[in-house]
């Protein structure tokens, strides 16, 4: 696909405009203004933006950190927090670091019994509970060279048994296992194994993908009977760090972060509980397609599609379903066909992705190959409106009934977005007026409210507007469930993409492929990070 130097250009110095914003605007009487010219072949466009105080009042409001905030963020002037003190009150008594590990090292909660009884010898000093346990989840190969130095840095602070890289010990391993070893032993009147089930709490130290991993395996508990389920903190270590912004823990990696640490493991230990909604998401498409899925989806043959809307047209004799849980969008169409392609040219040569800022680059560079800026005077089928291939249907907040909502045919990519942070702190869906709100029919978005909010984009000059968040996203509809039903004409397949996990859908030309988003019916806890 052809591309444009003007469209290369106008994203690769977007994304230098966020990163020197990001330094400048930190200040409330700072006044932004600045000129670029961009050249393509016999046109040259000028951009002049010049918003003064409102710029930086509109990105302060957006909730992205920037990179002062990042600094000043974590350093917390005046509040000295001791490491002894801080290593006390978190780290777990030895007997029960060593059972939890050797639990989920053999899979078996049965094994670890003579750890307790060692802990409760005749002559031996009763354990006490730690104040505020913590168990670290790390993804050492995100943050760049980072990783493996916070992992060293984390294993200082507490018991190294707390800490686990992801690449070793899966959060589902710890659920089953960990937690089983402090239940069992609780069980068995351990006092301090049952105070330490009661107050530990959980740090995703990795990207927005960790954490949704993270959360959805710590939301088994519930399902299973076994609360309470731990809140999260989050460590920012992924790109765009969106639930991190949302939760108040910053969108990067502090540059000071050795003694950052320290501040953040205290917020974890001391923080207010915040809540999350999550959204179960089931694709019911005919069967014999291959489909490459994601992390994030299973295949699953316990899940239908809701009766009370009925199905227009003949279902196949065999279907293929699929399952997951997502915490910040789904969407369909041209992002997630670029995020496709960035994972996949990411994966095959993954030298080129060292950080967060090369990533971003390099993932504006590949949306200019996508066509996705000239789709308007492009006749590739590809690139024509969603409304092509897609219908939707929406449940109406405080509705229980369905009913079909038109989609713009100007609209080549759909979001469904759950928190005000999406793409690196940008909020496409804006903060709205209470007349706008009204006319429409629309409430408030929060993250716990129980609907979720449903924008398109049009391409990608659009979107890159967006982001910038000198125009708003197309509002389509506010929902409490959704469902879209997919249709082969010239296209057989669309690109989708759940918190950041892209794949390709095929999809048919006789049957139709359905996407049903339901509210998990609880909520996920999240530690605040905000020091109140």
């Amino acid at each position: 696909m052809p591309f444009s130097p003007l469209a290369l250009l106008f994203v690769i110095l977007f994304n230098f405009n966020n990163l020197f914003s990001q330094v400048t605007t930190h200040s409330p009487h700072h006044c932004l203004s600045f000129r670029i010219l961009y050249f393509d072949s016999n046109y040259a466009v000028q951009f002049l933006k010049s918003e003064m105080d409102s710029t930086a009042s509109r990105r302060r409001a957006s909730g992205r950190s920037s990179v002062v905030e990042s600094i000043k963020g974590f350093t917390f002037a005046g509040v000295r927090i001791s490491k002894e003190d801080l290593r006390r009150r978190i780290t777990m008594p030895e007997y029960l670091r060593l059972a939890i590990r050797e639990a989920i090292k053999n899979k078996d909660v049965d094994t670890v019994r003579r750890h307790l009884d060692m802990a409760y010898a005749a002559g031996a000093e009763i354990p006490q509970p730690a104040e505020a346990p913590i168990i670290v989840f790390i993804n050492s190969k995100s943050g760049g060279r980072h990783g493996p130095q916070l992992k060293a840095r984390l294993q200082e602070l507490m018991g190294e048994e707390q800490v686990f890289d992801l690449s070793d010990v899966m959060p589902h391993e710890f659920v089953q296992y960990g937690l089983s070893c402090l239940e069992k032993f609780a069980a068995l009147g351990d006092s301090c194994a049952k105070v330490t089930r009661e107050r530990i709490r959980v740090v995703a130290a990795g990207g927005d993908g960790t954490v949704g991993w993270i959360l959805g395996c710590l939301g088994e508990l519930k399902k299973q009977g076994r609360e309470p389920v731990p809140p999260t903190g989050i460590i920012p270590l992924g790109t765009g760090n969106d639930l991190s912004r949302s939760f108040g823990w910053g969108g990067s990696f502090p540059f000071n972060w050795k003694s950052a640490t320290k501040s953040i493991l205290d917020r974890v230990a001391t923080g207010s509980i915040n809540r999350l909604d999550s959204w179960n998401l089931l694709i019911s498409m005919p069967a014999g397609e291959k489909l490459e899925t994601p992390h994030s989806l299973k295949p699953t043959e316990d899940a239908s599609l809701d009766q009370e809307l009925e199905i227009d047209g003949e279902l196949p004799k065999k279907l293929s379903n699929y399952q997951g849980v997502y915490y910040n969008y789904f969407s369909i169409g041209m992002d997630a066909q670029v995020a496709y392609g960035f994972h996949h040219l990411r994966n095959e040569k993954p030298y080129l992705a060292q950080g967060p800022i090369s990533n971003k680059l390099i993932y504006s560079g590949y949306s200019c190959t996508q066509g996705w800026f000239f789709t308007p005077c492009s006749s590739d089928p590809c690139l024509r409106g969603l409304n092509n291939i897609l219908r939707l249907y929406v449940k109406k907040v405080n509705s229980s009934k369905w009913e079909q909502i038109s989609v713009p045919s100007s609209v080549r990519s759909i979001v469904t977005l759950n928190l005000p942070s999406y793409g690196g702190g940008r909020n496409p869906w804006g903060r709205l007026k209470p007349e706008y709100l009204e006319k429409r029919g629309f409430v408030e978005a929060h993250a716990d409210d129980g609907c979720i909010e449903i924008f398109g984009l049009k391409q990608g000059w659009h979107a890159s507007m967006v982001m910038v968040e000198l125009i708003s996203a197309k509002h389509i509809a506010q929902a409490s469930a959704i469902r879209f039903e997919l249709r082969a004409g010239e296209w057989d397949e669309a690109y989708m993409q759940m918190d950041g996990e892209p794949w390709k859908q095929p999809i048919s030309k006789e049957y139709s492929t359905f996407i049903e988003i339901k509210r998990v019916p609880f909520q996920s806890l999240m530690v605040n990070g905000k020091r109140n």
